[in-house]
This record gives structure tokens, sequence and C-alpha cells, in this order.
């Protein structure tokens, strides 16, 4: 049976190590999609560090735009996270040399969520990991203005689409969405 979780909230609120217990009691052999675009050397010890506390039991796959080219039918899948993959679908359709260019959110937007469609339609239990970026003021660079639209607009579309939407705060989860087959369950 088909099943969506998102699990959002601020930066260091315990988003990911609660979707990796989560992914690990649902399965004794998960798998691990990392969507991020490793920038520098810094980013790539993170990725080191967090491979080595997931251990041997996780299968990771690297995936930067199109998760539906892996079959994970039957499997428990963590996308980790939403808000890189989001960065890599608006770097994608900006000029490679122009800093400033704002892409059009709608295409960008569109794009993501046709693909989220076809990844998620397969029989597998997705995790989904994303940041809550707009819970701030509104920024002055058109660009962050932009992009926080952009993943605010997403993370809506996921959560509209998820049976259980979790919001972590100081790694304590607060449920805020719940299917009507684990509320009685409890």
């Amino acid at each position: 049976m088909k099943r969506i979780i998102l699990i959002t909230g601020g930066q260091r609120s315990g988003k990911s190590s609660y979707a990796e217990q989560l992914a690990m009691s649902l399965s004794d052999n998960p798998i691990y999609m990392a969507t991020a675009h490793v920038w520098d050397e810094e980013f790539a010890e993170r990725v080191r560090k967090h491979k080595n506390r997931r251990g041997p039991e996780w299968t990771n796959i690297e995936e930067e735009f199109y998760l539906s080219s892996h079959n994970v039918n039957g499997c428990v899948v963590l996308i980790d996270c939403c808000t890189l993959w989001a960065t890599n679908f608006f770097s994608k359709y900006r000029l490679k040399d122009d800093t400033e260019t704002v892409p059009d959110v709608n295409l960008v937007l569109e794009e993501m969520c046709k693909e989220f469609d076809k990844f998620t339609a397969q029989e597998a239990t997705f995790i989904f990991v994303t940041n809550e970026i707009g819970l701030g003021g509104t920024s002055p660079n058109a660009l962050q203005r932009c992009f926080t639209d952009l993943l605010g607009w997403f993370n809506q579309y996921v959560a509209s689409r998820a049976n259980e939407v979790y919001f972590m705060v100081s790694g304590q989860p607060i449920v805020i969405k719940q299917s009507d087959l684990q509320k009685h369950s409890e």
C-alpha cells in the first residue's frame, strides 16, 4: 500500500534524524535517496557524516533530479530533502552565468510536481524531508523571494498528497496531518 509522509521544520530541528528513525522502524533495509548537489568540501563532509551515521543497512541512492528513474516498489524510501531537490531544479532554470536571473517559478514548480507524481505512483512508503523556510520575514532579494515561494508551494503540494505530515520543533514531532488509518490504529 502506498504511503506518503512529509516531515518539515526549520534548520537543525531534527527532521532528518526523525525521518531516519521512522524509516528504520518500518524497514530493516530502507533506501536513502539523497537529492543534494555537493557544492563544496564542507558540504561533502556533511554528506560523509550522514552516510556514516546511517550505517550499512541503508541503500544509498544519489539523485539530483529524476527520482522516478529509480524503482522503489515495495520499499521504504527516505527522500532527503525537497529543499535541495528544489534548489537543483531552480538552478537548472536560471541562466548559467547570471546570478540575478529569476526563473519562472511556475515552470519549475510544474516540472517538480510532475516528477513527484511520477515517482510516488510506485507502491512504496515515501518519507519526504523538507524545510519550512518561509517562517521568517520577507527577503529584500528577488531571487530569495522566488525560491521561498517555490519551496512553499511545493511543500503545500506534497502535504496535500501526504497521508501524514509532521512539523519538527527542537527535535520533537508535532502531528499536522494524520491519515484516518493512522488515527484508528492508535
